[in-house]
């Protein structure tokens, strides 16, 4: 069977452009979809489980630091907010790994795609509360003023429209040209 590249290559050959242009998008079997998306998802966790982990590990440090137990019980309780979501964050993260792992070589490739990728998106969803809880935290200790709220405010609005408006836009405008 060839390759989609080879399939490209045979139909220019015989001079067939309708064979090239009729079916739009990449040529491949569901298989290589399934293993072109997970590379591709795996890729993306790497990249937030990096993030996730150091903060996470920051974290879990605050605790065992002096200045902890001067913390006001309202800082107290951000804190323990903030540790549970960058727990859960880090499970959902974590997630598309081990699920891969357990269900690899029974052929649920495309369907473990599809878990992964709603695991990755939730813990998007959990990251962006870790950092605006975690932000609300160090802003708070740092500051002490009433604008604290409206920076982390400002922030998280910022956060939503790169990691959700923006690509939620592009597929919208790209749906709409078809």
């Amino acid at each position: 069977m060839p390759t989609p590249g080879e399939r490209d290559d045979l139909a220019r050959r015989r001079g067939d452009e309708t064979e090239r242009h009729e079916v739009k998008g990449r040529h491949e079997t569901p298989e290589e979809r399934a293993d072109r998306r997970w590379t591709e998802l795996l890729q993306e966790v790497r990249v937030a489980q990096t993030g996730v982990q150091i903060l996470f590990g920051f974290l879990l440090t605050v605790a065992f630091t002096p200045r902890f137990t001067t913390l006001a019980p309202t800082d107290r309780t951000i804190y323990v907010v903030t540790v549970v979501l960058g727990a859960a964050t880090t499970g959902s993260l974590v997630g598309p790994v081990s699920f891969h792992r357990i269900v690899t070589g029974r052929r649920l490739k495309p369907e473990t795609v599809v878990w992964a990728s709603r695991l990755t998106v939730v813990g998007l969803m959990l990251l962006l509360a870790t950092v605006a809880s975690a932000l609300l935290l160090i802003l708070r200790v740092a500051l002490r003023g009433p604008a604290v709220p409206w920076v982390v405010a400002g922030l998280v609005v910022w956060f939503v429209f790169c990691w959700f408006a923006l690509p939620c836009w592009a597929l919208f405008r790209h749906r709409a040209r078809k």
